[in-house]
């Protein structure tokens, strides 16, 4: 290892440092995001890049090494030797070997050591679950948008990747899209400025219209409820409504003909004159009428 890559991982050990900027929350955050700042924004090359190979290779050596099978056969392996190097030292040379190399003390952990290395364990789990919030509640846009386009896009490339390639093309992303970014910086924000733009000009026509109806639709209901009160007024004093007058597109009223105030008198043309009952027997009548022979 040359001096600048010993001297880029120093400047990145040196990174973790507590931010200045706290959260949305006023809540203080965790000296691993400036030190995963430091390592995503590539100021160090040969320090990040050493992290990605590393990374990638751990993933690598879970799916095709069976890690777990080998440290079971370097346990056995090693208890093997070490008791029977103990037995065999016993039997022939009346003192065990594993008992000659045995250290004088038991190698402990120093209690700052352990120390160090829980406030280290503990402020990465505070890392993760300090960004995870972040993201959740939109503190940042961006981040949050990235982590919906991930998952989105991960619910389904998981039925045909299986879930090392997953997390190899989420290292890859992870690392490189933060490079691209830095590279072409200039590009890509002029770019998401125009975006920004025109998305703000659509929104501002669509409220302008919005408020157009809105103030349509409230001119017309305080018209008709005004409409509404004076008629309720009207039938609590015990007037009633006028008669509301129709008017044609002329601009004249229309002529219909007024509802009689009257009774109408029977016309002649309706009155029947039937004749009147005789008061007397028309056979008799009739007799009386003939001439005497």
């Amino acid at each position: 290892m040359d001096a600048q890559t010993t001297n880029e991982l120093n400047n990145l050990a040196a990174a973790r440092r507590t931010p200045s900027r706290p959260a949305a929350t006023g809540q203080p955050l965790t000296h691993y995001h400036s030190f995963f700042h430091e390592l995503l924004s590539w100021n160090n090359p040969r320090a990040s890049g050493i992290a990605y190979l590393t990374v990638i290779a751990l993933i690598l050596a879970g799916r095709f090494l069976d890690v777990l099978r080998w440290g079971f056969k370097v346990s056995w392996m090693i208890l093997g030797v070490t008791i029977l190097a103990e037995i065999v030292g016993k039997v022939v040379l009346n003192n065990g070997l594993a008992t000659q190399i045995r250290p004088r003390r038991y190698y402990t952990v120093p209690r700052d050591t352990l120390d160090t290395l829980i406030g280290d364990v503990h402020e990465l789990v505070n890392f993760f679950v300090i960004e995870a919030q972040r993201i959740i509640f939109a503190e940042n846009i961006p981040a949050s948008i990235a982590a919906f386009v991930s998952a989105f896009i991960s619910y389904y490339l998981v039925k045909l990747v299986p879930y090392w390639g997953l997390a190899i093309i989420g290292t890859t992303v992870v690392f490189f899209v933060p490079l691209i970014y830095t590279s072409n910086q200039e590009l890509i924000d002029e770019q998401i400025n125009h975006i920004t733009e025109l998305v703000d000009a659509q929104t501002s026509q669509v409220k302008d219209v919005a408020q157009k109806q809105l103030d349509q639709v409230s001119a017309l209901g305080k018209q008709y409820a005004g409409d509404y009160t004076e008629k309720v007024q009207d039938l609590l004093r015990g007037k009633t409504p006028s008669r509301q007058v129709i008017v044609r597109p002329d601009g004249k009223e229309n002529d219909f003909p007024s509802p009689p105030v009257e009774e109408p008198s029977k016309s002649k043309s309706e009155t029947v004159d039937f004749p009147e009952v005789p008061k007397e027997d028309p056979t008799l009548a009739e007799k009386d009428a003939l001439p005497v022979a």
